[in-house]
């Protein structure tokens, strides 16, 4: 069967406010609201809009209002700045620990070697990454080292550097069973099969985050594994671990090791006092999140 064609027109702003305005949506200033919208698509601000639809029809609630669309809006942004800024630790300390481990295990180019992986077609994969990722650096280091030497690679340390946070969890990911892959685990506290998961899941999110789309009441299309037992205190595990709740409790377990000075059940907490409307359940977190060890 052939699909039909999509060529429905684009609306100006002053009609989409007409259109929310018909199906129910109420706008305190519209003035503020075009500014919005002229800054922000509708189409990113739909997901939003929702919540506050009913759900037999695309009317809206009764009372239902754009500001306090935009206010989950405004609230998914910062939550997302926050996660970011926690994960950017924890793939440091991975980066650190993939070196250091490995490095001890066996030498500086342990990356390169096809041996200490499960497939050699996915460690060519691996080593095409690195190299485009190289490419792309104009780090001082990485052009002294290129310039000085006929290496492919810099070693290991200087070459984590440069390369994502998803190459690094594809590199863990691939690398075959053994010591040196238990001992980065362990580091964390966790076993490598639910390092490997879980790794594999904040890169997901985090990719939600990098490029700005909405988290807050997301279901997650991976799911990370659930442990039988951690090092490390963890959390009850919720009744849907593919909501927000359990990836952050994820991220939360990390920085245990990575910061235990770290701030973030804190900062959650007031980022939700902040905006006292989001509804929590949504994002798959139990009424007793708060007395978890891990987030007090």
């Amino acid at each position: 069967m052939t699909l039909p064609r999509y060529n429905q027109p684009q609306i100006s702003v002053a009609d989409q406010i007409r259109l929310l305005r018909s199906e129910g949506l109420i706008f305190s200033d519209e003035n503020k609201a075009q500014h919005i919208l002229e800054n922000i698509s509708l189409f990113r601000l739909k997901s939003y809009l929702i919540p506050f639809r009913t759900s037999d029809s695309r009317n809206f609630k009764p009372k239902a209002n754009f500001d306090d669309a935009y206010k989950l809006y405004k609230f998914d942004s910062e939550l997302r700045k926050m996660i970011c800024s926690e994960m950017e630790k924890i793939e440091i300390s991975i980066r650190t620990q993939l070196s250091l481990i490995m490095g001890e295990e066996s030498d500086i180019y342990w990356f390169e070697d096809p041996s200490k992986f499960r497939d050699i077609h996915r460690h060519t994969l691996l080593l095409s990454k690195l190299e485009t990722e190289l490419r792309r650096s104009d780090d001082d280091a990485i052009v002294d080292f290129q310039r000085r030497y006929s290496n492919t690679f810099p070693p290991s340390w200087m070459t984590f550097e440069v390369s994502s946070f998803g190459t690094l969890s594809m590199m863990y990911r691939w690398l075959k069973a053994g010591l040196a892959r238990r001992k980065v685990a362990r580091f964390y506290g966790l076993t490598d099969t639910i390092m490997e998961s879980w790794l594999h899941s904040i890169v997901y999110v985090r990719n939600i985050c990098a490029h700005h789309s909405r988290l807050w009441n997301r279901r997650l299309s991976i799911n990370a594994l659930i442990p039988r037992r951690t090092h490390l205190p963890f959390v009850d595990i919720p009744a849907d671990t593919k909501r927000v709740y359990y990836i952050m409790s994820i991220i939360l377990y990390f920085l245990q090791a990575v910061n235990p000075q770290n701030t973030f059940a804190s900062r959650v907490r007031a980022l939700l006092a902040k905006y006292p409307n989001v509804d929590v359940s949504a994002m798959g977190f139990p009424s007793n999140w708060q007395n978890e060890p891990l987030w007090q």
